[in-house]
């Protein structure tokens, strides 16, 4: 991939018996070290990091990465990743059958109005939110995860009707009406 200016580039190295992306960002001092729902590890390093520094690293947490990729591998996210068309119809069925009721039992708590809702398969967020139309996107995986997961998912983007961002007024609302709310966040994350 051709380096642009600002954009990060992205390329595949092998460090004994992993596959390894490093990512190249310029405005990263530290070297980031993740593995992805679907078991792909990444590291982010800052423009001209050798590679030799990357497989030191990589090196040093190897057997971190190894359990790290297992746990993905079982996930509902790792399923996800290699879901057929006709599995994520059918879990969009779930989910559109579900949110609407989830909104209207929650918009009198939060005295707020949606507006149009949306569904589709997203990679990196459970839900999204238009604050300037109302408009909130579900992510269909949602379906794949407990009921209470989604309805976490519902009120967070209603929330954010209310307060744009995640700071600690966000986080008080949440708190004042869902108190459980960081556990069902965490059933998302494991």
């Amino acid at each position: 991939m051709p380096w642009i200016e600002g954009m990060p580039s992205k390329r595949l190295i092998f460090v004994d018996d992993l596959e390894v992306w490093v990512i190249e960002k310029k405005r990263i001092k530290n070297v980031n070290l993740r593995v992805q729902p679907d078991g792909r590890i990444e590291v982010s390093v800052p423009y001209a990091t050798p590679d030799e520094h990357v497989e030191d690293i990589v090196r040093e947490k190897h057997d971190w990465l190894l359990k790290a990729q297992k746990r993905t591998e079982n996930t509902p996210m790792a399923r996800a990743m290699s879901a057929t068309p006709s599995e994520v119809r059918e879990w969009r069925k779930v989910v559109e059958a579900f949110v609407p009721a989830l909104v209207e039992q929650w918009e009198p708590i939060l005295g707020v109005k949606a507006g149009q809702l949306a569904y589709r398969k997203m990679k990196s967020r459970w839900g999204s939110c238009q604050p300037s139309t109302g408009r909130i996107c579900i992510n269909v995986v949602l379906a794949l995860y407990p009921p209470e997961c989604l309805e976490y998912v519902v009120v967070h983007e209603l929330v954010h009707l209310l307060v744009p961002g995640h700071g600690p007024e966000f986080r008080a609302i949440m708190d004042r009406v869902m108190p459980d709310w960081k556990k069902r966040r965490a059933k998302l994350r494991s």
